[in-house]
């Protein structure tokens, strides 16, 4: 096969072919792109898990260390807010450096980081070592996309990325039923130390099997300026959107913060302009299909972590399921998710990604206005259909939104395409909560008041209309300590119908950002530098 042209990223009009500079294959099993590509996928079901499974260790974990519920939140804030941040930057140091170096180090130090967080006495170091989580979490996954790329040829490299995005998936959906168990039979700290043993078998494979690529062009030198100002302007997009639903999106820090990302961002943008070798060459954005796999996979995330943030607390508080079944009940997502990943590979190879991308966004809002439909009464027949419907949408979304965004990238670009892939869905995920999460709140704000009254319940002063307020938006009834039975029934009855109503209204929004998303697939195509790896290694 030969290489593509790449995208000239210094400025100085000159075209280089990137070929890996060691393009050798190695003995035995080194480098071989299968048992490559299991390697990375132990790896980067670490992070996936940790993403969900940490949910279900907070109440254990703030009942053991006398925890508040806003030092439990900073559990899972800190380490989105890491790994959000660092993603583009780290992709960039697996250019630099070598992908096959930066994953290990990863692996090492997310485990590393997961021992010690089981091994913590005080929430302070908890969330502290989630930190050091997100950043370690950060260098391995798009390293692991720079090493698949630059391990596959072209017509294999959708079917690896359909098993890396089921990894990810399945890792992401079972979250929640493994944490349950390990946190009802054995304690929260085992949430956090299973990462050691996989740890160890991944730095072991990785040492084994993994050959290091390197582009010949490959970046020789820091934008230490342009990683500055990327990073504060990632850390004030995301610090706005975790913070929104405590302050409010009214509230002046929240714009403020938005303002500043803005401000950093424009800098950002023209200070590339100007560097000899930048972090993120703006030529890359020409590049019409690369940008429209970004929106899409920032689109994709609003809709289905947006969408799926409620319905955990729809099946745990709304259904009274305990964690590990709330988890069961998903698991028609995940499954679709694990069948339809590979697949959608190969559809993606044999028609290119514009039909199957479009497809899985269009199914992906019928499903969410599917779930727009549930009522507290719905059984569990028609959840299923719509979980199992979101699930074979995503597939080709996840598999196909990778491909064109890494696959246009040129190959000494492999990490930051990689790092710009993560970072969209994390970005998109959060976006996704902070902007479903008001528009719940609004919702259940403007109902609950008119179902209160209409149930014949007392009515309540502003302060204790907050606070049910608040309970309801995560499908909790209100109910003070000696209520009598029969109002308790009534005010269950009142919340988990104003809680639904909430719910619906943000899976119809969910539904919109989906079919918004239809129409920017079509934007997207085959990756025009895909085959700049191809032909290493052993297939």
């Amino acid at each position: 096969m030969t290489s593509q042209t790449t995208i000239d990223t210094t400025g100085s009009g000159d075209k280089a072919p990137a070929t890996p500079s060691d393009a050798t294959p190695g003995k035995g099993l080194r480098g071989h792109p299968w048992f490559t590509l299991i390697t990375v996928a132990v790896g980067v079901m670490m992070v996936a898990l940790d993403g969900t499974i940490v949910a279900i260790a907070n109440p254990a974990i703030g009942d053991d260390l006398k925890a508040s519920l806003a030092q439990l939140q900073w559990i899972t804030n800190a380490y989105f807010l890491a790994l959000a941040v660092s993603l583009i930057t780290a992709g960039k140091l697996g250019d630099r450096f070598g992908h096959r170096q930066t994953f290990l180090i990863g692996v090492i130090g997310f485990a590393a980081a997961s021992g010690a967080i089981g091994l913590s006495s005080s929430i302070g170091l908890v969330v502290t070592f989630r930190v050091f989580q997100g950043l370690f979490g950060a260098l391995l996954m798009p390293a692991a996309l720079g090493l698949l790329r630059a391990t596959f040829p072209a017509e294999k490299l959708n079917m690896a990325i359909g098993i890396w995005g089921m990894v990810i998936g399945a890792s992401t959906a079972g979250g929640p039923i493994l944490g349950g168990v390990l946190v009802e039979h054995v304690n929260w700290q085992s949430v956090f130390f299973i990462n050691v043993p996989v740890g160890v078998l991944a730095v072991v494979l990785g040492g084994w099997i993994l050959l290091d690529h390197r582009a010949e062009n490959a970046p020789r030198s820091f934008d230490v300026a342009g990683i500055a100002l990327l990073s504060g302007a990632m850390f004030c997009l995301v610090w706005a959107l975790i913070k929104a639903p405590e302050w409010g999106w009214g509230d002046g820090r929240t714009w403020l913060f938005i303002a500043a990302s803005v401000v950093l961002f424009a800098a950002f943008a023209l200070w590339e302009k100007r560097v000899r070798e930048p972090l993120i060459p703006l030529a890359l954005f020409r590049s019409v299909p690369l940008s429209a796999g970004v929106v899409l996979m920032v689109l994709m995330a609003i809709a289905f972590m947006g969408g799926l943030f409620f319905v955990t607390f729809y099946l745990q508080n709304v259904h009274g399921m305990s964690p590990v079944d709330a988890g069961l009940h998903l698991l028609p997502l995940t499954g679709m998710m694990i069948v339809g990943s590979p697949l959608a590979g190969a559809m993606i190879t044999k028609f290119g990604p514009r039909i199957p991308l479009a497809g899985g966004m269009a199914l992906t809002a019928i499903a969410m206005y599917g779930m727009s439909t549930l009522d507290v009464n719905t059984g569990s027949g028609p959840m299923s259909l719509w979980f199992a419907l979101l699930g074979l949408g995503l597939a080709p979304v996840m598999v196909g939104a990778t491909e064109v965004i890494v696959g246009n990238a040129p190959m000494e670009l492999s990490g930051v395409a990689g790092g710009l892939q993560q970072a969209a869905m994390q970005i998109g995920g959060s976006l996704g909560t902070a902007v479903l999460g008001a528009v719940m709140a609004s919702k259940v704000d403007s109902d609950l008041a008119g179902n209160w009254t209409e149930a014949g319940l007392p009515p309540l002063t502003p302060a204790q209309e907050q606070q049910a307020s608040e309970a309801v938006q995560v499908g909790v009834a209100p109910v003070a300590p000696g209520t009598p039975d029969a109002v308790v029934g009534k005010i269950t009855d009142v919340a988990h119908d104003t809680f639904v109503s909430g719910m619906s209204l943000a899976s119809l929004v969910a539904a919109g950002v989906a079919v918004v998303a239809v129409l920017v697939a079509f934007l997207t195509k085959r990756g025009e530098n895909a085959e700049a790896g191809a032909g290493i290694g052993h297939i």
